[in-house]
């Protein structure tokens, strides 16, 4: 009886001269880690900028604070202008603008408005301008096209049929933009089989995650291997601990699910009055949306400006004048911020948000701020609202797990993820999934240009293939709010 092949051991030599002999299969393997290198670099790049431009926004709002009435509105409807006029695939988080762009079917040309080199360096450049201007954005989500953007530049080096092919290089790249951002490699393996491609090929599996790792290699190289907001201690949990915890995971269920609503309703055009002005005059809607965060932002004494790292780390270190209304302000900023449609992310945002939350409900709970519980149930916040708001509870809790050396709190930030997440899904649909099917509907569309002032042409309905790959379709909208992109959520 002839054995079969799973049942002979492998012959090493044989195996070894068939590898050496694929001489143009080492040489793909090379570009396309080589391109991870670059996707990596292209991460750190866009976090320094960012940090420089959020840095001098806080210099000046300390020397002339008022002068953010007319410095934020002013920048964002520049921002607004520019995006609409050169690159209004940039427009958003980026993350729905890939999982568009994996779409089976879609043409090359409209895959190229998705993601590409130009929009990489035109998101990296107007990122950093909304933190400029002191919008409530991070740069964490529009990594993830920066890096795909980089990463699908690798084909043109690629044999054809061979290696990896488009969909394996944007998943790659979209990853590797989590891992390099976040510092956390685990939570873009996670990131990359959960949101973008749901299972990895296992013919390139290895190397994709290889190219994911070396991404991330890139962030620990450039600022060394740190976690986003430190270690916290991890009292010993009780029974006393489950009351305050359930508050909080039902808390950012709620939250988040009105939040992924709110704004599924804002960028998708919803047919009420201001939907429609922002629609004909989005540059005009830029002006007003930047003013309203200039005053949420002196009504927060600045706390709401930026992405909040800085509140939450301060959170997190127990210091108590974190004010009451934080998490609302922070609510409310973040929304008007991805409404205008500027280049900006959610991820870094829903984070400050979600540990408001906790940091409210430990009050409420333990009596104190400073209590030993509260570091936890900041952190279950965190979880609980970025995954309320993505619907993607394994990414959200191995993000604050990483970012925050939560270890020893695998099993309650998971558990804080799954049941925000559950109470999402009855408020909202899935936020990034509607928003990549409704990029589609615009991306396969014939372009047009339009005065930036100018209401775009409808974009033409998507093809089946298209429309299946992206998700549930969403409620039908009076019109469009721009050119392929102009309204794309931030993660």
């Amino acid at each position: 009886m002839k054995e079969h092949e799973h049942e002979r051991d492998p012959d090493v030599l044989a195996n070894l001269q068939h590898e050496l002999s694929d001489l143009r299969g080492w040489i793909d393997r090379a570009v396309v880690l080589a391109y991870a290198v670059l996707a990596g670099l292209a991460v750190v790049g866009f976090t320094l900028l960012s940090e420089w431009a959020f840095e001098h926004f806080q210099r000046g709002y300390a020397a002339a604070p008022w002068l953010v009435l007319v410095w934020t509105p002013a920048l964002t409807a520049a921002i607004v202008w520019m995006t609409r006029r050169w690159v209004p695939g940039a427009a958003g988080s980026g993350i729905p603008q890939v999982m568009a762009a994996l779409a089976p079917g879609l043409p090359p040309a409209a895959r190229g408005r998705l993601v590409s080199l130009r929009l990489s360096v035109g998101k990296t450049l107007l990122g950093a301008l909304g933190l400029l201007a002191g919008l409530s954005l991070g740069r964490e989500g529009p990594s993830v096209q920066v890096a795909a953007g980089v990463m699908h530049n690798a084909r043109h080096w690629l044999r054809r049929g061979q290696g990896l092919n488009e969909h394996a290089l944007l998943v790659a790249g979209g990853a590797a933009g989590i891992a390099a951002a976040f510092n956390a490699p685990l939570a873009g393996v996670v990131f990359a089989i959960e949101e973008l491609s749901r299972k990895l090929d296992a013919r390139n599996s290895g190397l994709i995650i290889a190219a994911i790792v070396l991404a991330g290699l890139m962030g620990v190289s450039a600022f060394g291997n740190y976690t986003y907001f430190g270690a916290i201690r991890v009292p010993g949990l009780d029974a006393s601990a489950l009351l305050p915890g359930l508050l909080v995971a039902v808390s950012c269920g709620v939250a988040g699910g009105v939040f992924a609503r709110l704004l599924i309703a804002s960028l998708t055009g919803s047919p009420d009055r201001i939907s429609r002005w922002r629609q004909r005059r989005p540059v005009a809607f830029a002006a007003l949306g930047g003013l309203a965060v200039a005053v949420i932002g002196l009504a927060s004494g600045g706390a709401t400006f930026g992405a909040g790292a800085q509140e939450v780390r301060r959170m997190l270190a127990g210091e108590s004048d974190v004010m009451q209304l934080y998490a609302l302000l922070k609510f409310v900023a973040t929304w008007i911020t991805t409404w205008c449609g500027v280049p900006g992310g959610i991820f870094a945002p829903a984070l400050s948000i979600g540990a408001g939350i906790g940091h409210d409900i430990a009050q409420l709970t333990a009596g104190s701020a400073s209590s030993a519980l509260t570091p936890v149930l900041i952190a279950m916040g965190m979880a609980g609202f970025l995954a309320a708001v993505t619907q993607a509870p394994l990414t959200a809790f191995i993000i604050v797990m990483e970012m925050i050396d939560g270890r020893a709190l695998v099993l309650t930030l998971m558990a804080s993820a799954m049941v925000a997440s559950l109470v999402s899904r009855l408020i909202s649909r899935p936020l990034y999934a509607v928003l990549a099917h409704h990029l589609l509907r615009g991306a396969v569309a014939t372009p047009a240009p339009c005065a930036p002032d100018a209401r775009p042409p409808a974009p033409a309905a998507a093809t089946p293939s298209v429309a299946a790959a992206a998700g549930p379709a969403p409620a039908p909208a009076a019109s469009t709010s721009g050119p392929t992109t102009a309204d794309t959520a931030p993660r």
